[in-house]
């Protein structure tokens, strides 16, 4: 059976840690699996940049597309990891609190604005500026290599990098566990969209890749840079380092709505066309364990209403088993404030801690020992002898170097 057999469903999302983050037209939903078994959710609203008025246009919409997916997913990754780790306080979150203390109730924005900023410029110059640096230099130092070798080797070397990232971040124990938090979230979807119930067994079944991935998207991007660019070359070096950054909002919109058809058809090109975005799910992705699936039917249930959905296209569900979960709380603005507000008292005990001044230790005078005195060193021995008799002994006189004095003794 197919995994889109009913189409679809429109909801997508993203790995966080410990949890899923669903997302559904104007909300999203974080679910996270807690310490004690419990599942906590926050369930927020969000503005679909893309929803009207020019940015909705084809094309120009992938643009946006792209900034908001951005935003939103750094935005869930802070609020988990802020969630998890909240009896935790790093450097980083020295300066988060800084920030916070400076910026008050824009710090957040603040913060996203940054890490989206900082995010941007890195895969810029990891994914478009190193891998055409690389193969200039190779063009002149390499004897064989040539500039119309060049964009050949970029290509090359930007899927390099890109594959060679995925792996090397899946050997971090927390992305392991968010790569099967990934494979969870990918699993629901394709569940929901092939017309099944949505519990753990059939979740568990269901397949793990899916065509709207974010990591097919990117590695979209990735291919259609190599072929645009490709098409547009320059001897000016300058020149061809400002085209690559200035054609990446062509890129964006071109793979968004690539990405947007193979996600809605099942046409034999485009299944072909998307296969290797697939391949790389299965770095991206993990089987995930019963209790992971558990958090993303959580968050799929808090903001899209399946059974709905599936009923509007003709199937039904009947008496389907369905499961019953863990104890689910939601988590309200209120219970965040206060859990921010704890990490600020954390923060400020540890600067006290880290500014307080050592005390002096206490001086304790110690017995002193007075030595005892040493009898007087004399340059001579001064013993008395008893006198002797002295006796007359004629007197010796040698002359001294031949000299007309005589020294006595």
């Amino acid at each position: 059976m197919k995994n889109n057999k009913l189409g679809s469903s429109g909801i997508g999302g993203q790995a966080v840690l410990e949890g899923i983050m669903m997302r559904n037209k104007n909300k999203y939903a974080i679910a996270l699996r807690q310490p004690d078994g419990t599942i906590s959710v926050r369930v927020k609203k969000h503005k679909n940049p893309t929803s009207r008025g020019f940015r909705s246009l084809p094309f120009i919409r992938g643009i946006f597309a792209l900034i908001d997916s951005l935003t939103v997913g750094i935005r869930t990754l802070t609020y988990s990891a802020n969630f998890i780790e909240e009896d935790e306080v790093d450097e980083n979150d020295k300066f988060e609190m800084w920030l916070i203390d400076k910026f008050g109730e824009r710090a957040e924005k603040v913060i996203v604005g940054f890490t989206l900023f900082i995010s941007i410029v890195v895969a810029v110059a990891l994914f478009f500026i190193l891998p055409l640096f690389v193969a200039d230099m190779m063009a002149r130092f390499v004897p064989g290599v040539t500039d119309a070798h060049v964009p050949l080797i970029e290509g090359v070397l930007k899927v390099l990098i890109f594959i060679i990232y995925l792996v090397l971040t899946g050997f971090i124990k927390d992305i392991k566990r968010t790569y099967m938090y990934h494979g969870s979230e990918h699993k629901c979807i394709n569940c929901i969209e092939s017309g099944k119930p949505l519990n753990i067994d059939n979740v568990q079944k269901s397949s793990r890749f899916h065509k709207r991935c974010g990591t097919s998207f990117l590695f979209v991007l990735i291919i259609l840079s190599i072929i645009i660019l490709m098409c547009v070359q320059t001897d000016i070096t300058w020149l061809r380092y400002t085209i690559r950054i200035l054609l990446i909002p062509v890129i964006a919109g071109i793979g968004y709505e690539f990405i947007r058809l193979a996600g809605c058809s099942n046409n034999i090109i485009l299944r072909i066309l998307s296969a290797p975005g697939m391949w790389m799910q299965r770095i991206t992705t993990k089987e995930p364990t019963r209790d992971m699936i558990e958090v993303a039917i959580v968050a799929v249930e808090s903001v899209f209403e399946w059974r709905e959905w599936q009923e509007e296209r003709g199937i039904d569900i009947g008496q389907a088993p369905l499961d019953i979960h863990s104890d689910v709380i939601e988590d309200t603005e209120e219970d965040e404030r206060a859990r921010e507000q704890r990490r600020r008292s954390k923060h400020l005990q540890h600067t006290v801690e880290d500014e307080q001044v050592e005390e002096p230790e206490t001086y304790e005078p110690q017995p002193f020992h007075v030595k005892p005195e040493e009898p007087e060193r004399k340059m001579f021995d001064e013993t008395v002898t008893a006198p002797t008799e002295k006796k007359d002994e004629p007197e010796i006189q040698q002359p001294i170097n031949g000299s007309g004095f005589n020294w006595k003794f």
